[in-house]
């Protein structure tokens, strides 16, 4: 299964995946703002976000550089083949300059964190929210090691925004966690590994 979705992604030209990538994250902001609007009363989401809070840089970044660099720590103690993902986060991050790397991180967590965590935990709980976060990231689902790696991290931010309440400290840890490697990545790439 893996190498055929590798052959998929290898099949993509570059304005294609972006296309992809861009309508997912398009889709699941229309799915949270029907559910918004069917599940909550109007603003609900907009007030789960409070960038002035402390927290967001005292905890939403430091975890979000915490799960990096153990994600840098593992990949450096484990073989390669545990975090292959058929290269479709290198052929997204490779090719793009730093700002088109955050603008993708931060649509990426502020779409997947308005849904998973404002939406979904907060009409099914913690467990439901972190296993259809981890559903939802199809990839990851043919490398056991991926698949763990997934739901403990989402596990980790539910549990973070249960404990703070605040969107931004989650939505800063997750875009710090794809930022950062989203950077990895583009390095490697130039340096040949």
């Amino acid at each position: 299964m893996m190498n055929r979705q590798r052959q998929l992604i290898g099949q993509l030209t570059d304005r294609e995946l972006l296309f992809h990538l861009y309508l997912t994250q398009l889709i699941l902001l229309a799915i949270s703002g029907v559910l918004g609007w069917i599940f909550f009363e109007k603003g609900h989401i907009i007030g789960l976000f409070d960038w002035r809070d402390a927290a967001v840089w005292k905890i939403g970044i430091p975890a979000g550089l915490a799960v990096v660099i153990l994600d840098l720590f593992l990949m450096k103690a484990l073989p390669s083949s545990y975090f292959d993902d058929g290269g479709l986060n290198e052929k997204i991050f490779t090719n793009r300059s730093f700002p088109h790397i955050a603008f993708i991180a931060a649509v990426v967590a502020l779409s997947e964190e308005i849904l998973f965590r404002g939406i979904i935990q907060e009409k099914t709980g913690l467990v439901i929210a972190s296993i259809i976060f981890a559903i939802i990231h199809y990839r990851y689902l043919f490398n056991w090691f991926l698949f763990i790696n997934i739901v403990a991290l989402s596990f980790l931010i539910g549990a973070l925004y249960s404990w703070t309440g605040n969107l931004a400290v989650t939505a800063a840890m997750h875009f710090t966690i794809d930022f950062l490697l989203g950077i990895v990545l583009k390095i490697r790439s130039r340096q040949g590994g």
